[in-house]
C-alpha cells in the first residue's frame, strides 16, 4: 500500500482505494469497471438514497435490530449526505451495473466509513464497527432501495419543476392581458384565416402549459407509491414484518411528502410503469413547449421579410458575420432542451419495457434520465420565462397591417352574401388589390354602412353571427 492508497476488502478480495476516500472496495471496482461517460449521479439520486439509509437505520434501531450507537452514527453520517456534504465521494458512472448495485454500495460505503469516523475510528482501522452491508444496508436490497430512491428523487425536485411551469404560465397569462387589444390575422395551414387577438393566442399558450402541469401532478401522485421492504424479489426476506409500513411512515416524516404503500412489493420491483408515466408527462409538456417556441420564432420572424408581429428581447448578437442580426435564441434553446428531454423519455420507455421476471435491471439509466429531464426542463423554462416571455412586446402596427390586407375578412360577410359570393369577392380583392369593402360595394352586394358594421374586426374575434346576417345565400 502506498501513501496515496489504503486497502479495503469486499467479497471478491482486496482493493486499493484512495487513502482519503470515504467509499470502499465495491465503489472502486465500479469506477474501474465503468469508465463510460465521465458523468456522476445527479444530486437527487444521492439525496434520495441517503434518505432511505437514514430512515432504515432509525426503523431498524426502533425494531431492536440495529445497535443504538451504530444507528446514531449512521443517521448522523446520512444527514451529512442529505445536507449536501461529501458530494465528491459519489463517483459511479450512471452507466453501471444493472439494478444500481454500484450506486447503492457507493452510498452504503460512504455512510459506513463516515459513521466510523464519527465513532472515532480511522478509515484504516480493521476494527471499525460499522459495516456497509450488515448495518447501513440492513433489511435492504438494491432492488427495493433504488426504485424507492428514484421515486423520492423525483418528488424532491417536483416543487422546482412545478414552480417553473407555473411561472411560465403566469408570464404567458400576463402577456395575454397585455395584448388583448391587438387584433391580428389568424392563420391556419400557415395561410390567412379569420381575425384573432394576440391576447387570445397567448391565453391559449398559458392554458396548454397549465394542462401539462396537471398531467405531471397526476403522474407524480403515482410516484408516491413505495415498495421499500421488498428486499431482493418482493418477498421481504431479511426485513422485519413491520419494516415496510414503518419505512413509509419514516420516509414521509423525513421528506415531508405524503407517501404510501404500493400495495404489492413484487410489482414494485418488476414494474417501472410509474416512472415511465411520469417521464411521459414531461414529454407531453415538451411537445407543448416546442410548439410555443416555434410559434414565437414564426411570429417574430423577419423583421423586414417575416411576420414581425412580436418582438423578442435582444439578449445577444445573432451572427458572427451579419452586423445587427438578432436571433430568437431563447426559443431555439427551448427547442433543443425539449428535443433532448424527449430523447430521455424514449430511453426511459425502452428501459422500462426491458424489465424481466422479478426485477428491472435497467433502473440506473431510468433514474439518470428522469433526473436529467427534470434538471434540463427546470433550467430551460426558467431561462425562457425570465429572458424571453417577460420582455417580449407586440408590434401592433405590423399586426394591424397584415390584417388589413387579409382577404379572409370576407368570411364575416358570409351570412349576408353567401359563401360563393364571398369567394368571388376574395379572389377579386387578391387580383386587383382592392379592399373587401370596395369589391362588395362595386358588386352591389351590400351597402357601405352594412359592410362597415360587419367588418368590425374586434367583434369578429368574439365569435357568433355578425349583425345583419341572415342566410347562407348563394
Amino acid at each position: 500500500m502506498s501513501e496515496n492508497y489504503r486497502i479495503e476488502k469486499d467479497s471478491l478480495g482486496e482493493m486499493q482505494v484512495p487513502a482519503a476516500a470515504l467509499y470502499g472496495a465495491q465503489t472502486q471496482r465500479a469506477v474501474m469497471n465503468f469508465p463510460v461517460s465521465g458523468m456522476r449521479p445527479y444530486p437527487a439520486f444521492v439525496w434520495a438514497q441517503a434518505v432511505v439509509k437514514r430512515a432504515a437505520a432509525e426503523v431498524n434501531c426502533d425494531l431492536g435490530l440495529l445497535d443504538a450507537e451504530l444507528a446514531k452514527a449512521i443517521i448522523a453520517a446520512a444527514d451529512e449526505v442529505i445536507a449536501g456534504k461529501h458530494t465528491d465521494q459519489f463517483v459511479v458512472d450512471p452507466f453501471q451495473a444493472g439494478a444500481g448495485t454500484s450506486h447503492n454500495m457507493n452510498l452504503n460505503e460512504v455512510i459506513a466509513n463516515r459513521a466510523n469516523q464519527i465513532l472515532g475510528f480511522e478509515l484504516t482501522d480493521p476494527k471499525k464497527p460499522v459495516s456497509p452491508n450488515d448495518h447501513v444496508n440492513m433489511a435492504q436490497s438494491t432492488n427495493d432501495t433504488i426504485p424507492t430512491a428514484i421515486r423520492l428523487g423525483c418528488l424532491w425536485r417536483l416543487p422546482e419543476l412545478m414552480a417553473a411551469i407555473d411561472d411560465l404560465a403566469d408570464a404567458l397569462e400576463q402577456k395575454a392581458a397585455e395584448f388583448d387589444d391587438v387584433v391580428k390575422s389568424g392563420r391556419t395551414h400557415l395561410q390567412d384565416a379569420v381575425p384573432v387577438r394576440l391576447g387570445q393566442e397567448f391565453a391559449a399558450y398559458a392554458l396548454a402549459v397549465r394542462n401539462d402541469m396537471e398531467r405531471i401532478e397526476t403522474a407524480a401522485n403515482r410516484i408516491r407509491r413505495l415498495g421499500i421492504g421488498g428486499t431482493a424479489t418482493g418477498s421481504g426476506l431479511n426485513a422485519h414484518p413491520e419494516y415496510h409500513q414503518r419505512m413509509i411512515a419514516k420516509l414521509s416524516e423525513i421528506t415531508g411528502h405524503e407517501l404510501r404503500s404500493s400495495g404489492n412489493l413484487f410489482e414494485s420491483m418488476q414494474n417501472m410503469g410509474d416512472a415511465a408515466d411520469f417521464s411521459a408527462s414531461m414529454r407531453a409538456l415538451c411537445i407543448t413547449l416546442v410548439r410555443i417556441a416555434n410559434d414565437f420564432r414564426l411570429l417574430s420572424s423577419g423583421p423586414t421579410t417575416g411576420l414581425d408581429e412580436i418582438r423578442l428581447p435582444a439578449v445577444q448578437p445573432g451572427s458572427s458575420i451579419m452586423p445587427g442580426k438578432v436571433n430568437p435564441v431563447l426559443a431555439e434553446m427551448l427547442n433543443m432542451a425539449c428535443f433532448h428531454v424527449q430523447g430521455n423519455d424514449f430511453a426511459v420507455s425502452l428501459a422500462t419495457q426491458a424489465g424481466q421476471l422479478e426485477l428491472n435491471v435497467m433502473m440506473p439509466i431510468i433514474a439518470h434520465n428522469l433526473f436529467e429531464m427534470m434538471h434540463v426542463l427546470i433550467g430551460a423554462m426558467n431561462a425562457f420565462t425570465t429572458k424571453c416571455v417577460v420582455g417580449l412586446t407586440a408590434n401592433r402596427e405590423k399586426a394591424y397591417g397584415w390584417l388589413a390586407k387579409n382577404p379572409i375578412l370576407v368570411t364575416a360577410l358570409n351570412p349576408a352574401i353567401g359563401y360563393l359570393n364571398g369567394a368571388a369577392v376574395a379572389k377579386e380583392s387578391l387580383a386587383t388589390g382592392k379592399s373587401i369593402k370596395e369589391v362588395v360595394i362595386e358588386k352591389g352586394l351590400l351597402e357601405a354602412e352594412t359592410v362597415d358594421e360587419l367588418l368590425d374586426v374586434r367583434a369578429m374575434t368574439e365569435g357568433g353571427i355578425m349583425a345583419g346576417g341572415g342566410g347562407g345565400g348563394g
